[in-house]
């Protein structure tokens, strides 16, 4: 049976598992991403961010945010850090050298955006069921309508759009043919806009006295990129947070810790208040701009769908392989349950890097999904605390077999599925004609089908070893002394 392709139309798509009934591999993205709205602030426009600051003035209104954030004491002309026009937009450059590991902000929790400014705002109580992102979202594009926002400063500041594909048109989004990226943007979307539609009918239209100017599916949608590339993570207490002027903070690509970039921290021992403390990873000399890590983690493809911007490293290049055990398996409940006490599940999730290892269990959940015929044996409850380990070995050479044809079927289908070939697409880099949200997407798209390949030559290998496997009944016979060490049986008089 062959393998099953499909493209992620929504997160919440029930269709996905329909999709996947004739078996059990399929190449896709998880559907995660709209729903965690924990980035960190955004490189604004840049394929790559460069230490020097640019010498043009600052436009007048980063002029007078500035100003407002002495005028409340959140910074002063002693501050190691001033706002400033940088190659990727808007920055933060070094008044003076800053060593490695030095504060170079303390933003008060007064000055931060969050679900609680919301709470204790005019809207608070209309949003008090919302999640805390769309609420957020609401805040925002309210305090942007209004002249006389507390807020109105930091907001002239921020970006109408970015590079994210969220903003991409149609034709743009069309370089992504084939890609993961685009089934996951087209995701997105449509799940921002169902949040937009829930919203507007239960609390934007029935309190239009609390909103001073109709909202549109485009206000939500620059809320929306706003968080998914400012807001900070993993902080104390803090899972979705914009704090102004230190998320002009950019990122930098040789920068390969994540380590003491910001954290949350008390103002003083008799004090209640927080701070949102930022330092630099790295030393910076006086003009040059202070930067950090986002995220070494992430994929080309979430550093193009949250910042808009891509790296050159190759192994930001990574490909989602999804496997599911299909409800449709004689076997299902079984199968189910040594995935569950392995950590895993009905569907698993393995991202594949390009010029790393396949991931530990991928190769066992893969045995487990294919098991069958002579070797179900293995799923009786006698072996149930003992059969991950088997499966982390060859169970037999059909279902070695079956799991590596299906993948290679599954990637060559993959892999047609893109207009054009790697070779093309690296030309095109090589030229360097292209416009900055072209670029982005040759570079994902010729990423993927490199990690693609890549599935593909580890599996054509393994093919070519079928015969020089030891599978699980020779292993069984060897242990119990049945079998010689050149795989001959053993007989006694």
């Amino acid at each position: 049976m062959a393998a099953t392709l499909f493209t992620l139309s929504s997160p919440s798509s029930s269709s996905v598992s329909t999709n996947l009934k004739h078996f059990f591999t399929s190449f896709t993205t998880k559907p995660t991403l709209p729903l965690h709205i924990t980035k960190k602030p955004i490189s604004l426009s840049a394929t790559s961010s460069l230490h020097s600051a640019t010498t043009t003035d600052p436009p007048p209104e980063l002029q007078t945010f500035w100003q407002w954030l002495q005028d409340q004491g959140v910074v002063s002309a002693k501050s190691p850090v001033r706002p400033g026009m940088v190659p990727e937009g808007l920055g933060l450059v070094a008044k003076k050298d800053i060593a490695k590991n030095e504060i170079v902000l303390e933003i008060p929790n007064r000055f931060w955006i969050n679900p609680d400014t919301v709470s204790a705002s005019e809207i608070g109580s209309v949003c008090s069921g919302l999640k805390p992102w769309v609420a957020v979202a609401l805040f925002l594009i309210r305090e942007k309508f209004r002249d006389d926002s507390k807020w109105r400063v930091y907001l002239d500041i921020l970006p109408q759009l970015t590079d994210s594909t969220v903003f991409w048109s149609e034709e743009e989004l069309a370089e992504l043919q084939g890609t993961q990226l685009l089934s996951t943007t087209l995701g997105v979307k449509e799940y921002v806009q169902n949040e937009f539609l829930q919203v507007e009918a239960d609390v934007i239209l029935p309190n239009k006295k609390l909103f001073p100017a109709p909202i549109t599916l485009e206000d939500f949608f620059w809320a929306f990129g706003i968080l998914r590339s400012r807001a900070f993570s993993r902080l104390r207490g803090q899972n979705l947070v914009l704090i102004p002027v230190a998320d002009l903070i950019n990122h930098s690509p040789s920068i390969t810790t994540e380590d003491y970039a910001y954290e949350i921290k008390g103002a003083g021992l008799f004090s209640r208040d927080l701070l949102f403390s930022l330092r630099s990873p790295i030393p910076v000399k006086a003009g040059e701009q202070v930067l950090i890590q986002y995220d070494l983690n992430k994929s080309n493809a979430e550093l193009a769908l949250d910042y808009g911007f891509i790296e050159s490293n190759p192994e930001r290049n990574a490909y989602t392989l999804t496997l599911e055990i299909p409800e449709s398996d004689s076997f299902f409940g079984d199968k189910l349950d040594i995935a569950e006490m392995n950590g895993l599940g009905e569907s698993a999730y393995f991202d594949i890097v390009l010029g790393r290892s396949l991931p530990p269990t991928l190769i066992p959940y893969l045995r487990l999904v294919a098991l069958g015929g002579t070797d179900a044996f293995l799923l009786e409850s006698i072996f149930r605390n003992t059969i991950w380990g088997h499966l982390d070995l060859p169970i037999s050479r059909a279902n070695e077999e079956l799991i590596c044809r299906v993948v290679r079927d599954a990637c060559k289908a993959a892999l047609s599925g893109y207009p054009t070939t790697i070779e093309e697409d690296e030309k095109l880099l090589e030229e360097g004609n292209l416009e900055p949200r072209q670029r982005i997407a040759v570079g994902v798209r010729a990423g993927e089908k490199k990690v693609l390949q890549q599935i593909d030559e580890i599996f054509k290998e393994r093919e070519s070893e079928l015969d020089e496997l030891e599978y699980y009944q020779e292993r069984r016979l060897r242990e119990l002394g049945l079998v010689g060490e050149q795989g001959e049986l053993i007989f006694w008089e």
